[in-house]
């Protein structure tokens, strides 16, 4: 099969081998010297020993994806080392740091860039991506003038081509404001293709904007004339003061964060001026014309989109005014909005916003047609955990949670070490008010043990309604990224099958959302099908149980009192209406799970602790399949286990001499912020 026009597979290279290559090796074209050819073989060896150890090895948990290693220095010194002008029509490359994919099936990634055209824009997201997609990007140069049905063409034949090699293989494309015009009539006019959108601050309404409406000033200016007004420069590469700002908010020391800043404006402004002597007047009333004929061309056509899109909207630029992102999530069939309120228009530009989170925890990742929940999941990187421990560092720092585990022996000991290596496992146990433990829980496991709990969490986080689909990175998505599926008997099925670590909750939401004085009660069905389900896989199971939630927080306002107050009561009606339902065939209080937000007030902190029991093995127990009263004795084994753990730890806390914050406190405030603080004595 020929090679469709304007598709380039060779790598684009900005490390100073390619810059001894040329401009053209850089871009693809064939390079006469020995060197080029010396350097394709040297990189053709390093992608497949890089291939075979990802085969060895695959993602693991807190593996590194590269993701912060890159700054707005780099990302100069790429746009530095583009041709200017080498009279050539729009074309793809691949960026060479990307190298090749980890896993297995990568799906394809193309990126179609902003105004400026230059395809750089995703550079601070190379490294992450490319371990899970096979990127590539669109160039446009400086001087060409192909209109927007060309663009289309170009970006249409590349897809046709790929969807010929590879059927089954979805093709993800990020759209960066010109781009995420280009990205949607794309989308309408090819509906059998299987594309998912991210559209970046699609430039949808740029009718609206200030700049557009000078553009007939614009056209009287000399065409040669380099761009020195400062918004101009703005729209094409954002504000370079607040992107240095963006830089630092992750330091909060002022001997790290002051560097920082003062290095990246500096890059900013250096840039500033060289794109600003770079792209002439012409080429901005050129690209100005683009946007408009493509925003036309693009609304024109939201009607016919078929693709799944996630829109990331700004919430301090005037791109996309104020109510876009909204208006497109009312046209669109089938889209999700993140809405980034203290953001600018040039988010992926922006250092610690990281898109394939984003993408994770919107569950949009996926390998084939549909999603799978075992196959399809990207395990927490060592960023992404770093981040939540800073987001959750507070919190942390508040309930000190102590975590214990049982030794074969019986033997309890603190840290996770009666825990296995190696699954499938089992966790059941009591929920805390509100889930408090949860994020506690998926940390402690994460930094000691490097295991991943996939925790069978209530479809509110993955369904939801439209207020949940709308909101912007929250803990709504940080159960996808942490590895959380919609609780069902065939999706547990599927991680057991794999030997996954999973975590159940059978008292589910009427555990999680308790009444007054149900502090710690277990609210269990008589069906006992995850017994069974363990045992056809020879499963551990490890019960455990968890207190604190009455040193950390009590009930003000719960459902009994919320039903009765009209107005809530029918926002509870209206809100579970478009819910599945976890336990509709369970008659009784156990079934009794309807999603509220109960008031809660807090108190002086006490502490959160942890007790993971004896582990219970089912391996070898075949006959728990059949036979319904083994089974049922085994559930019931299970479950009083559960509450003798709790007594346990509601007992020997009363002996912990650091229960109380004021006591932790004093003590990390002489032997350092860091240090573990001592419980009782097991």
């Amino acid at each position: 099969m020929p090679i469709a026009p304007h598709i380039i597979l060779r790598p684009f290279c900005i490390s100073p081998v390619g810059r001894r290559l040329g401009r053209h090796a850089r871009f693809g074209f064939r390079a006469s010297s020995a060197e080029a050819v010396n350097w394709e073989k040297k990189q053709e060896i390093s992608n497949t020993r890089d291939k075979k150890a990802a085969e060895d090895t695959g993602l693991k948990a807190l593996y590194d994806d590269g993701f912060g290693s890159v700054t707005m220095k780099d990302y100069l010194e790429a746009v530095r080392n583009m041709p200017k002008d080498d009279g050539g029509p729009p074309r793809w490359f691949c960026p060479v740091e990307c190298g090749r994919p980890v896993v297995a099936n990568p799906p394809l990634l193309l990126f179609l860039p902003g105004t400026d055209g230059i395809g750089m824009e995703l550079i601070l997201h190379h490294k992450s991506l490319a371990m899970v997609f096979e990127v590539r990007s669109l160039h446009i140069p400086v001087h060409d003038r192909t209109p927007f049905e060309g663009l289309l063409q170009i970006v249409e034949e590349c897809i046709k081509y790929e969807k010929a090699l590879s059927p089954n293989r979805p093709i993800f494309v990020i759209g960066d404001s010109l781009g995420g015009c280009l990205a949607l009539p794309v989308a309408a006019r090819s509906p059998n293709s299987d594309l998912v959108l991210v559209l970046v601050n699609p430039a949808m309404s740029c009718a609206k904007t200030t700049v557009q409406a000078k553009l007939p000033l614009l056209e009287l200016m000399p065409s040669n004339l380099s761009i020195i007004h400062p918004h101009l420069l703005r729209c094409l590469i954002g504000e370079p003061l607040k992107m240095a700002m963006v830089s630092i908010q992750n330091d909060p020391s002022l001997q790290g964060a002051l560097p920082m800043f003062s290095q990246t404006l500096s890059s900013m402004l250096t840039l500033t001026s060289e794109i600003g002597h770079i792209i002439e007047m012409d080429t901005v009333v050129w690209r100005l014309k683009l946007l408009k004929s493509g925003a036309a061309y693009a609304n024109s056509r939201l009607h016919a989109v078929q693709a799944e899109v996630l829109l990331l909207a700004s919430g301090n630029e005037n791109l996309p005014p104020s109510g876009e992102a909204d208006r497109l999530f009312k046209t669109l069939k089938n889209c999700k909005v993140r809405y980034f309120r203290n953001r600018g228009h040039t988010l992926l530009m922006e250092q610690d916003f990281n898109l394939l989170t984003v993408i994770k925890g919107v569950n949009m990742y996926r390998q084939g047609k549909k999603r799978d929940i075992v196959t399809d999941f990207l395990p927490p990187t060592f960023a992404e955990f770093k981040k939540s421990t800073e987001d959750f560092k507070q919190l942390n720092e508040l309930l000190s949670p102590v975590m214990l585990s049982t030794l074969e022996t019986g033997k309890i000991v603190r840290g996770l070490t009666g825990i296995p290596d190696k699954g499938p496992i089992l966790f059941v146990g009591h929920h805390q008010l509100l889930g408090i433990e949860v994020p506690s829980l998926f940390q402690g496991f994460l930094k000691e043990k490097k295991i991943t709990i996939r925790a069978l969490s209530n479809p509110v986080f993955f369904v939801g309604n439209n207020w949940a689909l709308r909101q912007e990175l929250s803990l709504f998505d940080v159960v996808s990224v942490y590895g959380g599926v919609p609780v069902s008997p065939i999706n547990m099925y599927k991680l057991l099958e794999k030997n996954e670590s999973v975590l159940l909750y059978p008292g589910g939401a009427r555990e999680v959302l308790h009444r007054k004085g149900e502090g710690y009660r277990c609210f269990w069905s008589d069906k006992q099908e995850f017994i069974r389900m363990a045992a056809r896989f020879g499963v551990t199971i490890i019960p455990f149980g968890c207190v604190g939630e009455d040193d950390i927080l009590e009930i003000a306002i719960d459902y009994n009192d919320q039903k009765n107050i009209p107005y809530l009561r029918d926002w509870i009606k209206s809100f579970n209406a478009d819910l599945p339902s976890v336990r509709d065939t369970v008659i009784g209080e156990d079934g009794n799970q309807v999603l509220h937000l109960p008031v809660v007030l807090p108190k002086i902190p006490g502490r959160l602790y942890f007790l993971f029991g004896k582990p219970i093995e089912t391996k070898g127990m075949d006959n728990l399949l059949m036979d319904k009263k083994l089974a049922n004795d085994l559930y019931l084994h299970t479950k009083s286990e559960v509450g003798n753990l709790v007594s346990y730890l509601k007992r020997k806390r009363e002996e912990d001499p650091y229960r109380s914050i004021m006591r932790r406190t004093l003590y990390r405030a002489i032997l350092g912020a860091s240090a573990q603080v001592p419980t009782f004595k097991p």
